[in-house]
């Protein structure tokens, strides 16, 4: 009777450090790939005070353009949860949307290489943003099914860990996703 007792008792001892061993692996995971996130936002961060001031030279009037797109930067750069960081790029990205429109009115500052090459390098950049907002919410995915999956949903709460937030885009990003705006940087 007691190799019983203390044979179910090795089980779920052994039972529990798998599933906090598979919780850790996969939290780890997540913060990795939030890293990610975060360095290719202030990658595209970083480019957008460039592309302010060569759009600047030539529409210079545009003021209130280039001061919600600083803004929205501030903000950006200032978020810290993962809700916080996705209603910031979203309203980043329609500021940044503004600042093209601009830029469209202007044939010469099409043409102006520098401005190509900070486009060219921004577009890198969403591209990467793009890649590591697949990858964190597949983390996030993995993770969360893990947490709410028989047995480790019963000791998921004892061992301190919890739900993640996807990375996702609001309703109106959403939309616009579906009829993207139209920018044209070589039409004359």
């Amino acid at each position: 009777m007691v190799w019983i007792i203390v044979g179910v008792i090795a089980v779920i001892v052994i039972s529990l450090i798998l599933i906090y061993n598979g919780l850790i692996r996969l939290k780890n995971q997540t913060d990795e790939a939030w890293s990610d996130i975060t360095v290719q936002l202030k990658r595209r961060y970083d480019l957008i005070p460039n592309l302010v001031e060569t759009v600047k030279g030539y529409a210079a009037h545009e003021k209130s353009v280039f001061e919600d797109v600083t803004e929205a930067r501030a903000n950006a750069l200032s978020a810290k949860s993962v809700p916080e960081t996705a209603a910031a790029d979203n309203q980043f990205q329609t500021a940044l949307k503004s600042l093209f429109a601009v830029a469209e009115a202007y044939p010469d500052l099409k043409a102006n290489q520098g401005f190509q090459q900070l486009q060219a390098e921004l577009v890198d950049t969403e591209d990467k943003i793009q890649a590591a907002r697949r990858f964190y919410n597949g983390a996030v995915r993995d993770f969360n099914t893990k947490l709410q999956t028989f047995p480790t949903n019963f000791f998921a709460g004892m061992l301190g860990f919890s739900k993640r937030e996807f990375f996702g885009v609001d309703d109106a990003q959403a939309a616009a996703v579906a009829e993207p705006v139209k920018v044209d940087f070589d039409k004359k």
